[in-house]
């Protein structure tokens, strides 16, 4: 797959990083303006939080159709054209006079993101040889991960001393510095350009879209409107069968249906679904059972991101060394026992109490992410390195999504408190467990025709499976 790379080079990958820091850290610095904006705009703070959705349903709808699109463009091209794209749209965003318009700016915004997201795999695949592709991940998580530790504070400083509007427009010096370096070390594709979509696949944007949008949307609802949840829910299995069945759509179902692919991707999805513990139980464990301030929840999450930056590089060289798979699998069971360790808080923990288990869950996640983007690439045939990114931002989105719903439903069947957080846990721990299971039963030499195909990372992509 990466034949014609004879030496890696690091402007491309920093480059990634910056923009990936950039349409990550867009939800949480952009929840710290919704007080200011709701005041401005004269809307109510249920009305607000469709700021935040206008912004991930439409990045997650059109990842694996534009991921496809963007498998026969330019990469240089598209990953220039996503980050004018940003950043016009969140010059839209800042000079918005009505709320109508703030979230057409949000939904092209997130629509941009979308094709940063698509774009970044093909972009590690033409610019790292084969064998330093862990590293250039963890590179790309390491940027990430400081970045978003730095993101939400200075959002809230710049809020504060300007205005809400000033927040959208701040990463505009940064994106200028993406652009150029980006220019400067991305290389073209030859002769691809910017092609117009087919309609074969605006088709699949809008069923595909319509079935990740519905399934996001069901989870929001279900708490307050468990019927308009459900018809959401028949929605998009409609809407995905349908897709299903399209002829244009069996290279994307073959690719799936990969073994190490879909090991790799069952496992994201998994592991993905923990962030229901950080967004949802632990700010309520600590709001409702131990009485602490949400001061207290940012201190105890510091330990969670502040463990992943220095690990998430090393994860990268020990992956490159040992192999992908392996590296994930230990990984993933930290995660695992991070989460056990969560289900045994009782109702006078303190600080330490929290500090310690959530370093230990950062650590595993610093071990899995960086090694499993690796071996989803890795386990892709070569010319679909872009559908391969868009399937695992999908699986990723919905699972972030996802894991704050069930989260929320485990702690009311409960009843709240220590009761609704270690039911909670457990629910979560059960699905990472999953996930590590579906790494452990992919064979060392796995045959299949796509990851034959792909030179799996399991035969080829370290000198040590």
């Amino acid at each position: 797959m990466s034949a014609g790379v004879e030496r890696t080079r690091w402007g491309p990958v920093t480059a990634l990083g910056l923009a990936m820091l950039v349409v990550t850290s867009e939800m949480t610095i952009a929840a710290v303006t919704l007080p200011g904006l709701g005041r401005d705009l004269g809307v109510g703070p249920a009305a607000t939080a469709w700021v935040l959705l206008a912004y991930a349903l439409p990045m997650a709808a059109i990842a694996i159709p534009v991921g496809r699109w963007v498998d026969g463009a330019d990469v240089r091209a598209t990953f220039l054209l996503s980050m004018a794209g940003v950043g016009l749209a969140s010059v839209l965003g800042a000079v918005a006079p009505a709320f109508w318009i703030l979230l057409a700016a949000r939904v092209l915004q997130g629509m941009a993101a979308g094709l940063v997201v698509a774009v970044y795999m093909p972009i590690v695949l033409g610019s790292v040889r084969e064998e330093q592709r862990g590293r250039a991940f963890g590179a790309i998580v390491t940027i990430m991960t400081l970045g978003g530790m730095a993101g939400v504070p200075l959002g809230g400083l710049v809020a504060g001393a300007f205005s809400w509007r000033e927040v959208f427009v701040m990463k505009i010096p940064l994106l200028f510095v993406v652009v150029w370096l980006a220019f400067r070390t991305v290389r073209s594709g030859p002769g691809r350009g910017l092609p117009l979509p087919r309609l074969t696949l605006l088709h699949e944007a809008v069923l595909l879209g319509g079935a990740v949008t519905a399934v996001l949307l069901a989870f929001d609802q279900v708490d307050d409107r468990p019927v308009v949840a459900g018809g959401l829910t028949l929605a998009a299995l409609a809407l995905g069968t349908w897709w299903a069945r399209l002829p244009s759509a069996r290279p994307v179902l073959t690719l799936v249906r990969g073994r190490t692919f879909a090991a790799a991707l069952t496992a994201l999805l998994c592991m993905s679904l923990t962030m229901g513990l950080i967004v949802f139980l632990l700010p309520y464990l600590i709001a409702d059972v131990l009485a602490g301030s949400p001061e207290l929840t940012g201190i105890a999450l510091l330990f969670f991101v502040g463990v992943m930056a220095p690990i998430s590089p090393v994860a990268g060289m020990l992956s490159d060394r040992y192999g992908t798979m392996l590296v994930a699998r230990v990984g993933s069971a930290v995660m695992v026992a991070g989460m056990i360790t969560m289900a045994t808080v009782g109702a006078e923990a303190g600080l330490v109490d929290l500090a310690w288990r959530l370093a230990v869950l950062g650590a595993g996640a610093a071990l899995f992410n960086t090694p499993i983007n690796a071996a989803i690439l890795a386990a892709t045939p070569a010319g679909m390195a872009g559908t391969a990114g868009g399937l695992a931002m999908t699986a990723r989105t919905v699972a972030t999504t996802v894991g704050p719903a069930v989260a929320a439903l485990c702690w009311t069947l409960a009843g709240g408190g220590i009761a609704g957080f270690r039911s909670g846990v457990v629910v979560l721990a059960v699905v990472a467990f999953g996930g590590l299971v579906a790494l452990c039963v992919v064979p060392r030499h796995v045959t299949d025709p796509v990851t034959a195909a792909a030179q799996s990372v399991d035969a080829d992509a370290s000198p040590v499976a």
